[in-house]
C-alpha cells in the first residue's frame, strides 16, 4: 500500500445534469488543493459519454484506465457529479461514497430545492463557490453536541439520531469555519429536511471547544447570553477542559492501549458511530497523515472485499441473509515487505455490531495480530 495518495491527483466535477454546464470543479494532489484543472473539452467528454448512455437507458457508473478511476453519479436528475482519481489503491466504492458526501454537503448549505430547480445557473455557481470554498479545501465538513476540531465528543440522543449525511457533515462544517465566539448559521439537512432550513447555533465554550445546537426559528441567539452559559456550563468546567485534548487522540488520557498501536478505527454498525484516532501516543513515525491514508485505504479494502457494507445500505439488503455465513471474523495486511521489523501491520476484526481496524508498528508479530485486536476491541467496547 505504501504512500497511497501522495502523488495521485483527484478531480471533482459538478455539472447541471440537463445542460452539462459546469457548476464547480475542484482538484487536489496528495490531499492538498491543486491549481491543475481539467480542460473543458475533457469535462464535456466525460459528461457527454454519461448522457449518451442515459439516452440509451444504460447507466454508466464507473470506468478504469491504466492509471485513473472515474465514477459518475446523478442526483435527482438535476446534478451530475464526476470524480477522477489517480491515487494508488482507489476503489469505486470509496469514490462513490465521496460523491454522496459532496452532494450531501451541497444540500446542507444550499438546500435540495435550490439544487433540483436550477433556474439561474450563474447564481447557483456563485452561491456554491462562496459556500463550498472553505468546505472543500478543508477536505472535509442537532439538537445538541460538543465539537472539538470537527469531532463530536458528546451529544444528545437527538443528535445521534440524525441521518448519515448530516451526522457527518455538520461537525465537518463546524470544524471548517473560522473561529468565532458565536454563530447563527442556516443549514439544510440532506436526510431530514432538504427543503426547509434549520439554524445551527454555535457557541465557543473554551478555545477549541464549541457547543452546537440545531434548532428552528427559536431561540434567538441573543437569548443564549453569558449568564445562561455560566449557569449550565461553569459547574462542569473541568470536564469541559478534559474534552479539548480528545480532538486528536479521541481517547481519555491514560486509556490503556498497546504501544504497537499507531492508529485505530472502531465502528458501531448499529449505532452508526465511530471512534477514530491516528495519534494514540507520542510516536513520531509514520506521520499522522500517512497513518490516516493507510487506515483509510485498509478500510476501503476490507469493506469492498472482505466485510459487507454497513447495515442499511442498498447493497447490503439484497444479499444480507445469503452472505451472513460467509462474513470473515478477521483479516490482516502487511504494508511492505513481510519480514521481521519491516512493513506496517493492519488488522481488522468484527464481533457483533462492532468492527475494529488497527494500524500497528512494524515490530508487531503477525501471529499475534488477531489476539491483540480482539483484546483491544474488548477494552474499547464500553466507550462505543
Amino acid at each position: 500500500m505504501g504512500e497511497e495518495g501522495t502523488e495521485g491527483t483527484v478531480h471533482l466535477l459538478c455539472l447541471a445534469a440537463s445542460s452539462g454546464v459546469p457548476l464547480f470543479c475542484r482538484s487536489c494532489r496528495g490531499g492538498a488543493p491543486a491549481r491543475q484543472q481539467l480542460p473543458f473539452s475533457v469535462i464535456g467528454s466525460l459528461n457527454g459519454v454519461h448522457m449518451f448512455g442515459q439516452n440509451l437507458e444504460v447507466q454508466l457508473s464507473s470506468a478504469r484506465t491504466e492509471d485513473t478511476t472515474v465514477v459518475w453519479k446523478s442526483f435527482h436528475d438535476s446534478i451530475t457529479l464526476i470524480v477522477l482519481s489517480s491515487e494508488e489503491g482507489t476503489s469505486e466504492l470509496r469514490l462513490e461514497r465521496l460523491l454522496q458526501m459532496v452532494f450531501g454537503a451541497m444540500v446542507l448549505l444550499v438546500g435540495l430545492e435550490e439544487l433540483t430547480n436550477i433556474r439561474n445557473v450563474e447564481r447557483l455557481k456563485k452561491e456554491l463557490r462562496e459556500a463550498l470554498s472553505g468546505f472543500a479545501e478543508a477536505a472535509g465538513t442537532a439538537f445538541g453536541s460538543l465539537v472539538v476540531s470537527g469531532r463530536v465528543v458528546a451529544a444528545t440522543e437527538s443528535w445521534w439520531r440524525l441521518g448519515t449525511p448530516e451526522a457527518v457533515l455538520l461537525p465537518w462544517l463546524v470544524g471548517s469555519l473560522p473561529p468565532q465566539a458565536a454563530r447563527d448559521y442556516p443549514v439544510y439537512l440532506p436526510h431530514g429536511s432538504p427543503t426547509v432550513p434549520h439554524r445551527l447555533l454555535t457557541l465557543t465554550l473554551l478555545p477549541g471547544l464549541e457547543l452546537c445546537l440545531l434548532c428552528g426559528p427559536r431561540p434567538p441567539l441573543s437569548q443564549l447570553d453569558p449568564q445562561l452559559l455560566d449557569r449550565w456550563w461553569q459547574p462542569v468546567l473541568d470536564p469541559l477542559r478534559a474534552c479539548v485534548p480528545l480532538g486528536s487522540r479521541a481517547l481519555p488520557a491514560g486509556f490503556p492501549l498497546h504501544t504497537d498501536i499507531l492508529g485505530l478505527l472502531l465502528l458501531h454498525l448499529d449505532l452508526k458511530r465511530c471512534l477514530f484516532t491516528v495519534e494514540p501516543s507520542g510516536v513520531q513515525e509514520p506521520s499522522p497523515e500517512h497513518r490516516r491514508r493507510l487506515l483509510r485505504s485498509f478500510y476501503t479494502l476490507v469493506t469492498a472485499t472482505h466485510f459487507p457494507p454497513e447495515p442499511g445500505s442498498a447493497e447490503d439488503k439484497v444479499e444480507e441473509v445469503a452472505q451472513r455465513t460467509q462474513v470473515p471474523r478477521a483479516c490482516y495486511l502487511v504494508s511492505g515487505p513481510e519480514e521481521p521489523g519491516m512493513g506496517w501491520r493492519l488488522v481488522a476484526v468484527q464481533a457483533g455490531p462492532r468492527r475494529l481496524l488497527l494500524l500497528l508498528s512494524a515490530q508487531s508479530p503477525t501471529h499475534a495480530l488477531r489476539g491483540l485486536a480482539t483484546h483491544t476491541l474488548q477494552a474499547l467496547s464500553p466507550i462505543l
